[in-house]
């Protein structure tokens, strides 16, 4: 038999080798079996055939496919779940991180439901926090925002039970230019667990409307284009995962009982286009089907929601048979934000026959994977799938609509979402949010990058030369090669983009003397002469040989006589001593340095109507709104920064001086910063811990209700089991009523570090108090977690300030705190 191996694929052989020797586990096996005790676990199922995919991912909701190994990652709620698997001759193997950190989060969400964001995952906003970020961009941007309230939840249109929730589309675009625009609509958590899918959206929109005005590219989106963003298409769900649980559905209490957690109907699969047709869902609410498609098409009220706004926002651009194809512009762009498997699809999910958009569905697809890495390929990949989102956007409507599977666990660690996932995926929503116009065909041609003028303020007449480069090769390779051609032609127009009526196109040159390359650097010299006085977009793009116009950047340029421009002049100074300070004073999108040795400063702006603002290190800043500079202006503007406190903390030689040490907290000289003490959870050195440890060192209340801009200061090091152990670092600005996680670490930390936290929370609070704390899962020996010289730092009146005291004697008076 061994012989034989050699005509599989490695993975497979090893895990047949495997096999011989470790054969499958079942049911009574030894205390060697490493699922014991009580679920959930996530697991890894070996041998799986490809018929039986569908079978399982119903029962489990399989979360990817190891395309390597052909392993399934499945969650099993509970010991039938795991004897099922082995029923059907399975070999099963404990995903030991991923479970640890599930669990971590029901732990945490049954403990700390007052923590800020999902309990555990501090970097994901709850539902309620989605909303009020949403509200508050509206407030602070009404022209660039606003909310549309599209339908409602199950339990909010349920009498008797929870009050549920409205869907609110959060819709961006500058009102004050005139349409119709193009739209671009996403949604996250349409399957409630999926904790990466909502956050991104919403951070989408903070990255767009906090860029308009300094961000050309942001700037030209929201003039030019419509975004809307369903955060929560399914908050009643997402109110039960954000509590730890893996709830996939909404809430329907029709469907698998009026308690089971298993209960309520995918989302997902109850789009009312081919409803049911072919084998991708389940019809039997009984079966507690994790892909139960609901009783009738549209049957749930948030899909309901969802299609109608979808029909009021785009127009119906392709015929009625599945053979009709949108036409090369159709505009509009649908994307549905899941996770996870690392993958874009696009439809049909419910056919293997290739959409007659296809081949434009495949481009745009591998445009999006070469931004976030994954794998692009028809929906139907994995197994069949009906009555889906994109499925129903695009044939009903014929708008391009896309799924994008995000990161590679639903419960993702804010680590991997705020370094990978999110800056990955930013970059491929701004693509999308380009494309928006003509998704069919804008992807196929080059992208402009780099638009770059010579200078950033140039006088009227005088030279100023735009370079940018175009690219017709940013395409993943995965699942097969986009052609890309050489380029043909590159234009540059000035505050109108190259779409609209009235652009004059200015032709740029390639830098090398010809376009024939599929990269190419261009220039071009833009005539300032004619061009007034005031800040100016500049559109880019490109088109290739086979004559495809690619996307458009932009930069902004400025034209100002230096004669006539207003000036802002003053000087900043420190609010306590009077001492000069170099400092960062902008004039709306404008900024200068002011001179260190006299603080003073001189800003040249075009004429309009700014806000003025100064900052500086360890300083809060200060601010001046809607201050109109007219031609010749001369604007003096002082600004006094109050000081940060910055008190040194003396090193924990003189005891515990009033800090609260819940066992087994202590002052301890194995490790310090300086000179020889530190705090530590582990004062023996390598102590086993139980399990469920969950204990802190809090300190006593702190005034700060004079503060802003407070943060932390800290030195620390650590060295706890990694993903399930934690040493968090928390605040409270109700004297521990309630408290907020700053930041968490867990794995090794082995050399001290300084850490600086924000902690807004505890601006003008005057029942402050800040926490360390040591939970843990498993009993493990290890170091533990060390902290020394904590320093609250704030702009205060009057100024306050406190150190740690470790050293020297109670400083501030630190009460004992219990858990």
């Amino acid at each position: 038999m061994i012989r034989h191996l050699c005509r599989l694929s490695l993975p497979i052989a090893l895990a047949l080798l495997l096999a011989l020797v470790a054969p499958p586990l079942h049911a009574g096996v030894d205390v060697a079996d490493p699922f014991t005790g009580d679920g959930p676990w996530m697991v890894r199922a070996f041998f799986v055939p490809d018929a039986d995919r569908q079978e399982v991912g119903r029962r489990f909701d399989h979360f990817s496919v190891d395309r390597k190994s052909g392993a399934l990652r499945l969650f099993a709620a509970d010991a039938s779940d795991l004897e099922w698997l082995r029923a059907r001759g399975y070999w099963l193997e404990l995903d030991e991180a991923t479970t640890a950190a599930m669990r971590e989060a029901q732990r945490r969400a049954a403990t700390e439901q007052t923590l800020a964001g999902i309990p555990g995952y501090s970097c994901y906003r709850t539902v309620e926090e989605s909303y009020a970020t949403a509200d508050a961009i509206v407030a602070a941007h009404p022209q660039l925002a606003s909310i549309v309230d599209i339908g409602d939840s199950w339990e909010k249109v349920t009498a008797g039970g929870n009050p549920g929730y409205d869907l609110r589309v959060l819709r961006l675009t500058n009102s004050a230019v005139p349409g119709p625009k193009p739209r671009f609509l996403l949604h996250g958590a349409i399957h409630a667990r999926e904790y990466t899918t909502a956050e991104l959206a919403l951070r989408f929109a903070e990255q767009l409307v906090d860029g308009y005005g300094s961000d050309a590219d942001a700037t030209w989106i929201l003039d030019h284009h419509e975004v809307h963003l369903l955060l929560q298409a399914n908050p009643d769900g997402r109110k039960k995962a954000e509590a730890g649980s893996s709830w996939r559905k909404n809430t329907n209490e029709a469907y698998c009982g009026a308690t089971s957690t298993s209960r309520g109907a995918d989302l997902n699969r109850n789009f009312p286009f081919q409803w049911g047709c072919c084998g991708g869902s389940s019809g039997y609410p009984a079966t507690c089907a994790t892909d139960f498609r609901g009783d009738s098409p549209a049957s749930e009220p948030e899909v309901q929601a969802i299609r109608n706004y979808l029909l009021a926002i785009f127009p119906d651009q392709r015929g009625p048979e599945l053979t009709d194809p949108a036409p090369p512009d159709a505009s509009g762009l649908y994307l549905d934000l899941h996770s996870f498997s690392e993958l874009v699809l696009w439809p049909w999910g419910f056919t293997s026959t290739v959409a007659p958009n296809g081949t434009a569905f495949a481009t745009l697809g591998r445009k999006f994977a070469y931004f976030n890495g994954y794998m692009p390929e028809q929906s139907i990949g994995l197994y069949p799938t009906d009555g889906t989102t994109d499925d129903f956007g695009y044939g009903e409507l014929g708008v391009a609509s896309y799924a994008w599977e995000l990161g590679t666990n639903f419960f993702e660690d804010c680590v991997t979402f705020t370094s990978t996932i999110l800056p990955d995926n930013l970059a491929a929503l701004r693509y999308a949010a380009k494309v928006a116009r003509t998704p069919y065909r804008t992807p196929a041609g080059p992208d402009a990058l780099s638009v770059t003028p010579s200078v950033s303020v140039v006088a009227p007449g005088d030279p100023l030369a735009v370079t940018a480069t175009l690219d017709d090769t940013r395409y993943s390779s995965a699942g097969g090669v986009e052609p890309s051609q050489p380029i043909a032609q590159a234009e540059l127009t000035l505050d109108t983009p190259p779409w609209a009526a009235g652009a004059a196109p200015i032709a740029m040159s390639a830098v090398d003397g010809a376009f024939d390359e599929t990269v190419e650097p261009a220039t071009v010299a833009v005539p300032t002469a004619g061009i007034s006085e005031g800040r100016h977009l500049a559109f880019v793009r490109g088109r290739d040989s086979a004559g495809n116009w690619g996307a458009v950047s932009a930069t902004y340029l400025t034209v100002m006589d230096p004669l006539t421009a207003p000036t802002v002049y003053g000087v900043v100074r420190d609010a306590t001593s009077g001492s000069p300070l170099a400092a960062t004073v902008s004039v709306g999108p404008f900024s200068t340095t002011s001179d260190a040795g006299s603080g003073a400063y001189s800003i040249q702006v075009p004429t309009g109507t700014y806000a003025l603002a100064a900052s500086a290190l360890d300083h809060a800043s200060a601010n001046v709104a809607a201050v109109t500079l007219s031609s010749g202006d001369s604007r003096l503007q002082d600004f006094s920064l109050v000081p940060y406190t910055a008190a040194l903390a003396d090193d924990v030689e003189g005891g515990n001086l009033g800090w609260a040490a819940a066992s087994p907290w202590a002052i301890t000289n194995l490790q310090a910063h300086s000179p020889s003490h530190s705090w530590t959870d582990s004062p023996g050195a390598g102590v086993v811990y139980g399990n469920n440890v969950d204990t802190s060192l809090v300190s006593a209340i702190q005034d700060l209700s004079q503060a802003s801009g407070v943060h932390v200061s800290f030195w620390q090091r650590y060295e706890t089991e990694p993903t399930f152990d934690f040493c968090h670092v928390e605040v409270s600005g109700d004297d521990g009523a309630t408290w907020t996680e700053l930041a968490s670490y867990d794995g090794t930390q082995s050399t001290w570090t300084q850490v600086t936290l924000a902690a807004p929370q505890l601006d003008g609070k005057a029942q402050a108090r800040i926490r360390f704390r040591l939970s843990t899962d498993v009993s493990v020996q290890r170091d533990g977690c060390y902290v020394d010289d904590v320093v609250l730092r704030a702009a205060m009146a009057p100024i306050l300030s406190f150190a740690d005291g470790f050293e020297s004697g109670t400083l501030s008076n630190w009460d004992a705190f219990g858990l």
